[in-house]
C-alpha cells in the first residue's frame, strides 16, 4: 500500500529492471533510501546489493538475481522530503539530521566513491526553513555532498503577470540555500563546498482537486491517473524561467531534476492502452535545454524595463543567459519576454563573437496564454523567427510579448555543417 497517494504499488519494477532500462536510455540511476519507516540497515543493505562486487550477503543476492556486474549507482538520496509532515516518519530537524549523519557515514564506509544528498526543504514556504538546512548540515557536512531543494509553482490566482514573477522566488530561494551551506562550511572551518540538487521543479496545480476527489472517493487502485496536468502555454514560459534561472546558478547546482517525465507532471503524456503520445506545452523549453544548454555559462548584464506585479515589484521584463559550447563553437541565448503586453527588442554586445554568424532564432509564442496541447494536436510548438539579425558584434533580437526564445550563434567556418 502506497500510503502518501492512498492507491497500490505492486513493484512490477525492481532495481535490476531500472538499471536496466536506464542502461538502454543512457541514463544514470539516482537512488534513494528510505529514512522514514527504515533506516541505517536497509538502507545499507540496499547500497550493498547494488554496488557491492560480491562475496557478501545481499552482493550475492544480486548475482544470484542474473546480475553479476554491480549497478555502481553513484548518487544516492538520504530520504526525501523528511521535513514534511505528509511523509510517512517525517522527522523534525534534529532527528532527521542525526539519521542523515549516522546513514551517510555508514554508506560510505560500504563505498567511498558515492555521492549523497541530504534532505533539504520541500519548498522555500516550510515554515522550518531555512534553520531546517542548516541544523541538517550542522549534523551531516562532513558526510555528504548535496542538500536537495524541490520547488512547485501554480496559477490559481490566475495571475499570468504574478506568475511568471514567481522564478524571482526561486532565485532568492536559491540563493538563500547557497548562502546557509557557506554558513555551516564557516562554522565548521571547512574547506568543502556543499553543491545544490534540485531534485524536484515544476509548475504543479492543474490536477490537485482532481488528485483529492481520486483519493478519497476511489482508493487503494493501481496506478490512479494522479498528478495529469495539462500545461498551458504560460506554464510552458515559467517552466523557461525557472530553467534560466537554475542555469545561472550552475556553478552550485549541480544536480536539477525536471519531475516527473511521462504523464504525471510531465512533459510527454502517453494515451492508455497503446495510444498515442504528446509533447505539452512545457516540453519545448526544455528541450530546447537539453539540447543546446551544454557548455560554459556567460552572465549577461541586462538593462532591462521592469513591472511591478500584485506580489512582485521591480519584476524584470527579459530574463535571459547565454551559454557557450566550446567544443561546437556555438553560442545560445535563451530569453523570455515576460511583459505580457509589449514586445521588446534585445540588443546583445558580443563583439568577442566577431567571426560567428546567426544561425537561428527559435521561438514559442501563443496569442493565447491559457491555450493547452492534446492528443489532438500541439497548438504551441516553436518556430523559426526572421525578427533576428547579427552585424559587427551586435545581435539585435525583437521578443514578442510573452515568448520563449533561442538564439543561436556559430563561427564562420563551422556553418557547413549546421547547414
Amino acid at each position: 500500500m502506497e500510503l502518501a497517494w492512498r492507491s497500490i504499488e505492486p513493484n512490477r519494477v525492481g532495481i535490476n529492471e531500472f538499471a536496466k532500462w536506464c542502461k538502454k536510455a543512457n541514463a544514470e540511476i539516482m537512488m534513494a533510501v528510505n529514512l522514514g519507516t527504515r533506516g541505517i540497515s536497509d538502507a545499507c543493505n540496499l547500497l550493498e546489493y547494488c554496488n557491492h562486487p560480491g562475496g557478501s550477503k545481499y552482493s550475492d543476492m544480486r548475482i544470484k538475481h542474473g546480475v553479476k556486474v554491480p549497478h555502481n549507482i553513484k548518487v544516492w538520496c538520504l530520504g526525501n522530503e523528511m521535513d514534511g509532515p505528509w511523509q510517512v516518519g517525517h522527522k523534525t530537524m534534529d532527528e532527521y539530521g542525526r539519521i542523515a549523519e549516522e546513514t551517510a557515514r555508514a554508506m560510505k564506509m560500504i563505498d567511498p566513491a558515492i555521492e549523497l544528498v541530504a534532505c533539504g526543504s520541500s519548498s522555500k514556504d516550510m515554515p522550518t526553513f531555512p534553520q531546517w538546512e542548516a541544523t541538517v548540515l550542522d549534523y551531516a557536512y562532513d558526510y555528504v555532498d548535496y542538500i536537495s531543494l524541490h520547488q512547485y509553482y501554480g496559477n490559481k490566482e490566475n495571475d499570468t503577470a504574478d506568475f511568471l514573477a514567481k522564478s524571482d522566488d526561486l532565485d532568492e530561494f536559491i540563493r538563500s540555500v547557497i548562502a546557509t551551506c557557506d554558513y555551516i562550511k564557516a562554522k565548521k572551518r571547512s574547506k568543502k563546498n556543499i553543491y545544490l540538487s534540485f531534485d524536484e521543479w515544476n509548475v504543479w496545480y492543474h490536477s490537485n482537486n482532481d488528485d483529492a476527489n481520486i483519493m478519497k472517493n476511489e482508493p487503494w487502485s493501481i496506478a490512479p491517473p494522479l498528478l495529469e496536468d495539462i500545461y498551458t502555454f504560460e506554464d510552458a514560459l515559467l517552466v523557461g524561467l525557472m530553467l534560466i534561472t537554475l542555469i545561472k546558478h550552475a556553478n552550485r547546482i549541480k544536480i536539477a531534476c525536471l519531475a516527473q517525465l511521462i504523464n504525471v507532471i510531465a512533459p510527454i503524456v502517453t494515451e492508455r492502452n497503446g495510444g498515442a503520445a504528446w509533447r505539452q506545452t512545457i516540453f519545448y523549453p526544455f528541450a530546447h535545454a537539453s539540447k543546446y544548454g551544454r557548455g560554459i555559462v556567460l552572465q549577461p548584464v541586462i538593462n532591462t524595463p521592469i513591472h511591478d506585479t500584485s506580489k512582485h515589484e521591480n519584476v524584470t521584463d527579459i530574463e535571459s543567459i547565454t551559454i557557450y559550447n566550446e567544443e561546437k563553437e556555438e553560442v545560445t541565448i535563451f530569453a523570455v519576454n515576460r511583459n505580457i503586453h509589449e514586445d521588446i527588442v534585445l540588443v546583445s554586445d558580443v563583439r568577442g563573437m566577431k567571426d560567428y554568424r546567426l544561425l537561428e532564432h527559435i521561438v514559442l509564442e501563443h496569442q493565447n496564454l491559457k491555450i493547452r496541447n492534446s492528443v489532438n494536436g500541439e497548438e504551441v510548438h516553436p518556430k523559426n523567427s526572421d525578427q533576428s539579425s547579427f552585424d559587427n558584434g551586435i545581435l539585435t533580437s525583437m521578443l514578442h510579448k510573452a515568448s520563449w526564445n533561442v538564439i543561436r550563434l556559430g563561427k564562420i567556418q563551422n556553418m557547413e555543417k549546421f547547414e
